[in-house]
């Protein structure tokens, strides 16, 4: 490897996102890295030349104006080309929340190759990282903020990108899920799901029957029956109290819907739990006097 500028961090200030190293370099032909893993989050950026990353099982041909992710734990393997060796730049970064962002910034889950037209903009940032690279506070603002603009980068050309197409689709979902999950015991529609989430229902329809296999009303009702099951078994609340809980503002409906759903009432539900329960202890206590 030649024109090799690296900094490596031990000290962090941070923990919601911080950087562990970054550098850039010129890389000889066939320079490679791996078969290994590594411990935190890793974004190469190719400003020149080519070569090919491994990951997955899959192999992928990059160049110039690409870039890849290498995910914590995850087997990799990456060579420069024999003819036109790539120069690259790479940042290091690890955090308690670094997953989520990269998925706000269309990396992860699956998504392991970028493309960006920005790159004197990343390398500007990664020697800007270079170069403050002491522990006092100004230089560690300034390192959160250099990985936050690289990020945001990273992001903006995602968005733009066709190819993220499938990936931003399940960023919807994520978020419809979550919003949900979030907000089952309050009076939510759908209106507001994909007001969350800043589609139109009609897209978010669409979704849902091609993600998760339902309506985004039917995935409501069912998380909020779930949630209902588990409340009559764990829970010493009303059935009028539980219909609350769980987003039911008339509890003759949620009764309805949970009959429709079980074959039994929420009383009776909730009996018949109780009766297996205590059946179950009563065989387990005959079992321990036989031993």
């Amino acid at each position: 490897m030649e024109d090799a500028y690296v900094l490596q961090l031990s000290d962090r200030k941070f923990s919601d996102l911080y950087l562990c190293y970054c550098g850039y370099a010129k890389c000889e032909p066939l320079h490679s890295f791996g078969p290994a893993v590594r411990s935190n989050y890793l974004i190469h950026y190719i400003l020149e030349g080519k070569g090919h990353y491994r990951a997955g099982g899959k192999r992928y041909n990059l160049q110039a104006g690409q870039g890849f992710l290498i995910e914590p734990g995850t087997k990799i393997f990456y060579e420069a080309d024999e003819e036109d060796p790539w120069t690259y730049l790479w940042v290091g970064f690890h955090g308690r929340r670094a997953e989520e962002y990269l998925r706000d910034a269309g990396l992860g889950d699956g998504r392991l190759i970028f493309c960006s037209e920005r790159g004197e903009e990343l390398k500007k940032l990664v020697v800007r990282m270079l170069k403050n690279y002491t522990i006092t506070a100004t230089d560690q603002f300034l390192l959160e903020g250099s990985l936050y603009l690289f990020l945001s980068i990273l992001a903006e050309d995602t968005a733009r990108s066709p190819a993220q197409e499938h990936g931003a689709d399940n960023m919807y979902i994520k978020k419809a899920l979550g919003y949900i999950q979030d907000n089952y015991g309050h009076s939510i529609r759908v209106a507001d799901i994909a007001e969350y989430v800043c589609i139109n229902r009609s897209y978010l329809y669409t979704l849902f029957r091609e993600h998760v296999g339902s309506s985004p009303q039917e995935y409501l009702s069912d998380y909020r029956l779930a949630r209902a099951e588990e409340f009559l078994k764990g829970m010493e609340l009303s059935v009028e109290s539980v219909a609350y809980s769980c987003g039911y503002r008339d509890p003759a409906a949620f009764g309805r819907a949970f009959k429709e759903k079980n074959g039994i009432t929420p009383l009776q539900y909730r009996k018949k739990y109780r009766t297996e329960q205590s059946e179950l202890q009563k065989k387990r206590r005959e079992m321990s006097f036989r031993t």
